[in-house]
C-alpha cells in the first residue's frame, strides 16, 4: 500500500511539472523555431515536444525507483514492414507499374542491453537500447530511375538500420511478464538493394542510398509478453507500432511495424 501512496504522490507532482513545462514549450517554441520552419527542418516542434516529454517521463520514473536496478543483454530476430503507402516512400528512386507490385516483410535481427528498475515486488521499469534492423521488400515490375527497367521478377529490399530506445512498464507474476511503453527510434542508415535475374541467374545486384527519403526520428509504442527464468535467462515476444510517418516530408501515411522474438540474460 505504501508503494501506491508514493506512486500517486510522485505522479501528481510530475504531472504538475510536466503541465508547466509544456506551457513553456508552447509559448517559446514558435519563436525559437520560426526560422527552422521556413527552412523545412525535418525535426519539427511537435517531434521535439514528444522527445522532451519522453525524456521527462524516463527521468521521473528513474528518480522514484528506490531499489537497486539490474542489467542485462538481449538479442533476437525481427520481422519488419511498413504499413500504409509504403511503396510510395521510395517514389524518388523507383518507378512502379500499378497493380504489379507486392510488398513483404524484411527479416532481420536486433541486439542491445537493458536495465530493470524495480518499483515493487511485481512492477518494474525497463529502459533499453537496441540496434534494430527494419524495412520491407518489394517484388514485381520495378524501374530504377537512371538505370532502366529491371523486369517483372525484380526485387527491391529496403534495409533500414535503427537505434531503438524503449521505456517499458513491466509486470512480473511468478516469472510471466507483460509489458508496454513508448519507444523512440533513430534512423542511422537506409539502403535499397535491387536484384533482377532470369532462370535463377542474377543479372543485377546493386545498392542505393535511400536515407534521405526517410524521416530520421520515429516515435511509437511497443508491447508484448515474456518469461523470466530463475537462472537469469528470459525470453520475450513483442510488437512495435510506429506512430510517425516515415517519409522525409511526412506527407505519406506510411509507418514502421515490427514483430520481435528475443532471448536475454540478466548480468
Amino acid at each position: 500500500m505504501n508503494f501506491f501512496v508514493r506512486l500517486s504522490a510522485h505522479y501528481k507532482t510530475f504531472f504538475a511539472l510536466t503541465k508547466a513545462y509544456l506551457i513553456r514549450i508552447k509559448v517559446g517554441l514558435p519563436f525559437a523555431f520560426a526560422g527552422t520552419e521556413r527552412l523545412k527542418n525535418p525535426f519539427t516542434s511537435n517531434m521535439k515536444k514528444q522527445i522532451l516529454l519522453f525524456i521527462l517521463i524516463t527521468i521521473s520514473t528513474l528518480t522514484m525507483a528506490q531499489l537497486k536496478p539490474s542489467f542485462g543483454v538481449r538479442a533476437g530476430i525481427s520481422s519488419a514492414n511498413m504499413r500504409g503507402d509504403a511503396v510510395n516512400s521510395l517514389g524518388n528512386i523507383l518507378d512502379f507499374t500499378n497493380g504489379m507490385i507486392t510488398t513483404g516483410n524484411r527479416t532481420g535481427f536486433f541486439a542491445g542491453g537493458y536495465a530493470a528498475i524495480p518499483l515493487g515486488d511485481v512492477m518494474s521499469v525497463e529502459p533499453a537500447l537496441y540496434y534494430s534492423q527494419k524495412g520491407y521488400e518489394l517484388k514485381g515490375a520495378l524501374d530504377v530511375k537512371g538505370m532502366g527497367f529491371l523486369g517483372a521478377n525484380a526485387k527491391a529490399r529496403l534495409n533500414a538500420q535503427y537505434i531503438d530506445i524503449p521505456v517499458l512498464l513491466k509486470a512480473n507474476i511468478n516469472g510471466f511478464q507483460v509489458f508496454t511503453g513508448p519507444q523512440v527510434s533513430y534512423l542511422m542508415d537506409a539502403g535499397l538493394r535491387t536484384t533482377a535475374g532470369v532462370f535463377g541467374i542474377n543479372l543485377l545486384n546493386t545498392k542505393l542510398d535511400a536515407t534521405s527519403q526517410f524521416n530520421r526520428l520515429d516515435a511509437g509504442i511497443t508491447g508484448g509478453i515474456g518469461y523470466q527464468f530463475t537462472n537469469g535467462l528470459n525470453v520475450m515476444a513483442s510488437y512495435d507500432h510506429g506512430l510517425t510517418k516515415v517519409d522525409a516530408n511526412r506527407s505519406l501515411n506510411s509507418y514502421n511495424r515490427s514483430f520481435k522474438v528475443g532471448i536475454g540474460m540478466s548480468l
